[in-house]
C-alpha cells in the first residue's frame, strides 16, 4: 500500500516538474521572441535597444541572474533592466528574468 502510494506520487511529482519546465521554457520563448520583436521594430531609432551600451555591458550580470535564478542582482543588470523598460512600454509586465534571459541573447 505504501510503496504503490509512494510511487504514484514520485511518478505526479515527475510529471508536474515536466510540465512545469516545458511551461517555463514555452514562456521564456514567447517573451524572447516578444523582446526580439520589439527590438527589431526599434532599430530605426536612434537610441535601439539591441545597440544600447548599457544593456551591452549588463551581460555578465544578466548571466549570473539567470543562473542564480534571481538571487544575484547586479547594479548593470538593474540599469539595463530600467532602460529596457523605459524604451518597450510592453516589457512593462516582464519579469526581470525574463528581460535578463532576453539580455543574453541579443
Amino acid at each position: 500500500m505504501h510503496r504503490s502510494l509512494l510511487c504514484a506520487a514520485v511518478a505526479l511529482a515527475l510529471f508536474a516538474g515536466s510540465a512545469q519546465a516545458q511551461t517555463l521554457v514555452a514562456t521564456s520563448n514567447i517573451i524572447i521572441r516578444a523582446v526580439d520583436r520589439s527590438l527589431d521594430f526599434t532599430s530605426d531609432t536612434t537610441t535601439s535597444i539591441r545597440d544600447s551600451k548599457v544593456v551591452l555591458a549588463a551581460r555578465d550580470d544578466a548571466a549570473s541572474f539567470v543562473a542564480s535564478q534571481g538571487a544575484i542582482r547586479g547594479a548593470q543588470l538593474e540599469a539595463a533592466l530600467s532602460e529596457i523598460r523605459n524604451h518597450l512600454p510592453e516589457a512593462q509586465g516582464v519579469s526581470d528574468l525574463a528581460l535578463a534571459e532576453a539580455i543574453l541573447t541579443l
